[in-house]
């Protein structure tokens, strides 16, 4: 079984990655192409921020149930950390080849406040595949919780 995680790791992680790669990809080209000339660069990658936090919750929960990751911290810790450096080597090669900008130029050229936020956001990247796991109760709690029903006082 170990083997099998280990197999699957870097599937969910590939998965994970090229999803919210792809969305942040065609995200970018609207947010360049049609936001940014309206509203400026800041207010434009602010406004992204929300859809590509669905995206990243979306994607995460996705990759982690097709490729059906151990419940288990380290596993998803590794396939988001694997999923971040993918990420982040896409993004510093593309500021570089687009952009001539090393990755240091690159964080640099980024807005205070967009760029900050988008910081926070890699982080959360990283982490989603661990922030979505839920500790496996025994059977019994299980059927416990689900069968409460929740009631209103009058």
């Amino acid at each position: 079984m170990k083997t099998m995680g280990r197999v699957r790791i870097p599937g969910a992680a590939l998965l994970y990655f090229i999803l919210v790669f792809g969305a942040g990809f065609l995200m970018g080209i609207i947010r360049v192409g049609f936001v940014e000339p309206r509203v400026g660069v800041r207010y434009a990658e602010l406004l992204e921020m929300p859809v590509m936090l669905l995206v990243v919750i979306l994607a995460a929960r996705y990759s982690v149930r097709r490729f059906a990751l151990e419940n288990s911290v380290m596993s998803r810790l590794a396939a988001g950390l694997l999923a971040l450096a993918m990420l982040l080597i896409a993004e510093f090669s593309l500021a570089a080849g687009l952009r001539n900008l090393d990755p240091a130029g690159y964080i640099a050229s980024r807005d205070p406040v967009s760029g900050t936020v988008y910081l926070a956001m890699l982080g959360l990247f990283g982490l989603m595949p661990v922030i979505l796991f839920r500790r496996r109760g025994k059977p019994s709690e299980d059927a416990a919780l689900k069968n409460k029903s929740i009631r209103i006082p009058e």
